[in-house]
């Protein structure tokens, strides 16, 4: 079977060294009785001794310690060793990479604890935890290689032969124990790595201790974040320990492992934690639930209540897992990874990626089919039946009174809003608006609200381009051609924090997702406030508030601000400094909030709300996104981001990059009251025709910017913003170090850039220019327009593009007329504006202070061989354009490609 897949696998530059390889089977207890007699010890019967893959580091003498340390650990718990066993190896046909990592691999052998309650895989999970932390400390050793104490598996049901190797290899007895004529199993679990988002190594083989994973898991770094952030709340009443112990085997998920580790981890521990592993499968993968109006009310009461307790883990994946017990195999929602399987009348299930693994008659064949997106197959060895998806989930939606519970317990946001005083949810004025007179006509619409806008960076084309079509029309304005303007980093201009991110998209194995067409699979609605412990299943864990968005209006936050409703009450963080504090300000202000904000934990808050509602002449904002990365990343780091919900209510963000950004960074929602003040000032300017009422236009505003946020949680192929929430699927472009490390911890950024002081002197300046120091006479432009810098368009004095008219003017004279001299003025006018508007324009050579042979240089006969065109399909340019490209690489003898399968004679 796994030879068969070979080509699901990858390997490196070397043919012979593989990306992973391996075999996960229950205990060959017939073998290893004989093997363990050749050893010197005798085994019990089976169920009463475990059995552990051990990598270990190749120097004897760590090798010995490591050991010594594990049985320490071991007989600490209660555990007897009854002797440990060298694993035969055939490494001859290794590549060198993998020889360069390989360990030391052993089995040691145990019996089960008396003196713990737990069961005999409960107390395994324990020590194997606690060996680990134990042996690396002790020796100081490093993750993956030569130097690692590694466990790929210990476990009284099951055990994992696995390497940095190929299928063939696998196959080809590399174990020697796989080969043996006694060493049988009543079910596998096989995978051949292709290795995505880390390198191949020994560890990172699979399959894990629990599952076999093909796919992405695309919002791996916000799934982390939780699980560090749940481990405050982690009690594990079934595992019998104390705080004390069970922070000893924390933290759950590895920061070094990959997608497939720490989906096995968290899987690993919800099974030790009491749950059954189909459950917990279904808890980290649902179904589409929300828009399936076919769905079982019960089912979809089950998936809810989950929801709760746990966002999706999301991506394209198959998922095929076993503890002994149960062996499975589920598809994600959206059914983005193939499975087929086949059940025979010979009592035998066969699942693979595709048909064709096993050889099987066909008059053997009893049922045959493909997995659905969400569907699960599953196999109970202790009832020797294949479980039926529907009836599976039947049996669990039922186990407990799940619709109950959530209508008891789940809260809504109209209640909320019921529950305060029509005359409280009013929002107050924003500072630096003017109030509308008899006595100052003129100052109505915009015009009001010109000193706020200033304050927050708005420009005209903001309002004209982005606001307007959103409120006025329900739709995100759209646009092409690309950004010619400078990143944020290298602007002269003062930029919103926002622009300092970039976000990432799906790429190669990763399909994105149709917004349209699939939108019964994805999901805004999204569920905040405390959490209760991930192991437990009460009622009282669905006690949380349920949004339908993550945008709220002004009445709705003024509620929110004011409610005491179920024992829930919220706690206001003012995110504005004194503007004489100077650029020191910024950073002091984050300060306080990250410790008021655990302070208000303390005392019971349920809803923190991070607000600039203080902001004056006197007082500056702090960026809304720089606030929420720090409390957010604060509370991660203290265990307590579970205990509370983080909204925010800022003038600031109104755009969907703002939106995504503060909910990427760990926002549960955000009241952008700013915009919402500014749409209604453009329909008193007359821009918003009057039939729409104020709540109509700020609905149209939320739809549109709730559907351009599920745009672009389509394009990384996730599903849900519960999922997306925190996921951190940004890269950072022109952020110094103590930044990222302050507000934005893990967000890959690759250059240095603002820091808080640099930052903090653009908000300066952006208060400057709405409270001048000295004030501009009345009725005076200064006073009444808002800035236009052309961030869109090109104007005089603005925005640097690299699309500019004198760029432009010059490119089309040397076409019209062939000039060669303006095509000079063209190139080097381009070449200025590269360097002010992107990173590679910065790109210098360092003057070598050595010489070196010219026979130590390739000819560029050679080196151009090495240059190709991009792969631009023909349809995407034009016959014209391929030929030039195609004209000049022949003449350098480099190659050109058009990206399609088409070849053009030129």
């Amino acid at each position: 079977m796994l030879e068969r897949m070979a080509h699901r696998g990858a390997c490196g530059c070397e043919k012979n060294t593989g990306d992973g390889a391996g075999i996960l089977v229950a205990l060959p207890h017939n073998f290893f009785r004989e093997v363990t007699k050749d050893a010197g010890f005798e085994l019990p019967p089976p169920g009463e001794y475990a059995v552990g893959m051990v990598f270990l580091p190749t120097d004897e003498k760590r090798r010995e310690r490591s050991k010594t340390e594990f049985t320490k650990v071991a007989e600490s718990l209660g555990h007897s060793i009854l002797g440990w066993r060298q694993v035969p190896t055939d490494n001859s046909d290794l590549g060198q990479a993998a020889l360069d990592t390989e360990p030391a691999i052993e089995q040691v052998f145990l019996t089960k604890s008396p003196n713990s309650k737990a069961d005999f895989e409960q107390q395994l999970f324990i020590l194997r935890r606690l060996s680990i932390v134990s042996i690396r400390a002790a020796l100081n050793l490093k993750r993956g290689g030569e130097r690692d104490f590694y466990m790929c598996s210990l476990s009284s049901r099951t055990i994992v032969y696995k390497g940095q190797l190929m299928p063939s290899q696998l196959q080809g007895y590399y174990y020697a124990d796989i080969g043996h004529e006694n060493f049988s199993s009543y079910m596998a679990l096989v995978h051949s790595r292709f290795s995505t988002n880390t390198f191949p190594s020994w560890d990172r083989a699979q399959p894990m201790r629990v599952l076999g994973h093909n796919g992405e898991i695309n919002t791996l770094k916000g799934n982390k974040n939780w699980m560090k952030a749940r481990e405050g709340l982690l009690e594990c009443e079934k595992l019998g320990l104390s705080q004390d112990e069970m922070s000893k085997i924390l933290p759950i998920v590895d920061a070094t492992s990959s997608d497939s580790g720490a989906f096995d981890g968290v899987l690993e521990l919800l099974i030790r934690g009491g749950r059954s592993l189909p459950e917990a499968v279904m808890m980290m993968i649902p179904e589409a639930w929300q828009n399936d109006v076919n769905m079982e009310p019960d089912k979809k009461a089950l998936y809810e209540f989950l929801s709760a307790l746990m966002e999706p883990w999301d991506g394209p994946a198959l998922i095929s897992f076993t503890d002994g017990r149960y062996l499975g195999a589920t598809l994600d929602r959206n059914g983005l990874r193939p499975g087929r399987f086949y059940v025979t009348h010979s009592g035998r299930v066969v699942m693979g990626s595709e048909v064709g693994v096993v050889d099987i008659p066909a008059q053997d064949v009893l049922r045959k089919g493909r997995l659905n997106p969400g569907m699960m197959l599953l196999v109970d060895f202790d009832n020797h039946t294949v479980v039926d998806d529907e009836a599976l989930k039947a049996q669990y939606s039922k186990a407990h009174p799940y619709g109950e519970w959530l209508k008891r317990q789940k809260m809504y946001l109209k209640d909320i809003v019921e529950s305060v005083p029509e005359t409280d949810r009013v929002a107050p004025s924003i500072s630096g608006s003017i109030t509308q007179t008899n006595e100052n006509k003129e100052c109505v619409g915009i015009n009001a609200i010109v000193t706020p806008l200033k304050a927050f960076g708005y420009t005209l084309e903001a309002l004209e381009m982005l606001l307007l079509p959103m409120a006025k029309d329900g739709v995100e304005a759209l646009g092409s051609m690309g950004n010619d303007a400078p990143l944020a980093v290298m602007s002269n201009r003062e930029k919103l924090t926002f622009e300092y991110f970039k976000q990432m998209f799906a790429q190669v194995t990763n399909p994105p997702i149709d917004p349209i067409r699939e939108k019964i699979v994805t999901s805004m609605e999204c569920m905040i406030g405390p959490e209760g412990d991930l192991l437990e299943i009460t009622e009282k864990q669905c006690n949380r508030l349920a949004l339908k968005g993550p945008l709220v209006s002004m009445d709705e936050m003024e509620s929110i601000k004011k409610m005491n409703y179920r024992g829930w009450r919220s706690k206001v963080l003012d995110i504005t400094y004194p503007k004489n504090s100077g650029r020191k300000g910024l950073e002091e202000t984050l300060d306080r909030i990250c410790a008021e904000a655990r302070e208000a934990i303390r005392e019971g808050y349920k809803i923190l709300v991070l607000s600039d509602r203080g902001f004056s002449s006197d007082r500056v904002a702090v960026s809304s996104l720089l606030a929420v990365g720090a409390v957010h990343q604060h509370l991660v780091a203290n265990l307590e981001r579970t205990r509370v919900g983080l909204l925010v209510e800022s003038a600031e963000p109104r755009e969907v990059h703002h939106f995504c950004t503060l909910v990427g960074f760990g926002a549960d929602a955000i009241c952008p009251y700013l915009a919402i003040e500014a749409i209604w000032c453009l329909q008193t300017d007359g821009k918003i025709p009057p039939t729409d009422s104020k709540e109509e236009l700020v609905k149209k505003y939320f739809y549109a910017s709730i559907y351009g946020m599920m745009k672009v949680l389509a394009k990384m192929g996730i599903s849900t913003l519960a999922s997306y929430k925190g996921a951190q699927i940004f890269e950072a472009l022109g952020l110094s170090s103590e930044v990222i490390h302050k507000c934005f911890e893990g967000t890959p950024s690759r250059i240095e850039g603002a820091t808080f002081e640099m930052l903090a002197r653009d908000a300066l300046r952006l208060h400057e220019l709405a409270f001048p120091s000295r004030t501009p006479p009345p009725g005076s432009a200064d006073a009444k327009a808002l800035p236009n810098p052309g961030d869109y368009h090109w104007r005089k004095n603005g925005e640097v593009h690299l699309n500019d008219p004198l760029a432009m003017g010059k490119l089309q004279e040397a076409a019209k007329v062939n000039s060669r001299e303006a095509y000079k003025e063209y190139s080097k006018r381009i070449q200025e504006l590269n360097k002010a508007c992107n990173l590679r324009g910065m790109l210098k050579f360092i003057d070598s202070t050595s010489k070196i042979s010219l026979d130590e240089v390739e000819p560029a006969s050679e080196i151009v061989k090495r240059f190709c065109t991009g792969a631009m399909s023909y349809g995407s340019i034009s016959l014209e354009a391929h030929t030039a490209l195609a004209v000049a690489m022949n003449k350098l003898g480099g190659k050109s490609n058009t990206g399609i399968s088409c070849i053009c004679d030129i």
